[in-house]
């Protein structure tokens, strides 16, 4: 299936991401930070990016940006956060995200939605 790249700082938002994706047949792979995340995308483009929004360090606005500034086709990014901030939205479709839930989601609404995204996207990873 595809490679998605899931950057969260909560190692239980991680696993659960990781568990859910790889039980329907995903390669994933994780990053801890921004700065991480980052280097994942340029060393090996994933088919879908899911980043929390408020990381130490490098937030995922910052991450959101370096992603869009990566040659080839934009990779799907879907941000999750917990922030309830005026603004937090609109900044991030201002910064070109593809998708955004807030937390708490549930993992069924993560999987629907990348999987729906793949599936119309499937010449892209091959799937």
């Amino acid at each position: 299936m595809a490679r998605i790249l899931v950057v969260d700082d909560d190692p239980s938002i991680r696993q659960l991401l990781t568990d859910v994706l790889e039980m329907d047949g995903h390669e994933v792979a994780t990053a801890v930070n921004g700065p991480d995340g980052v280097r994942a995308v340029q060393e090996a483009p994933p088919d879908f990016v899911v980043l929390d929004v408020m990381m130490p360090g490098m937030d995922g606005f910052e991450v959101l940006s370096a992603i869009r500034e990566q040659p080839g086709d934009p990779v799907p990014v879907l941000m999750l956060t917990a922030a309830a901030e005026p603004g937090t939205n609109a900044r991030a479709w201002a910064g070109g995200v593809d998708y955004y839930l807030a937390k708490p989601f549930t993992a069924d609404a993560v999987l629907d939605l990348i999987e729906g995204v793949l599936s119309s996207n499937s010449d892209s990873y091959g799937g």
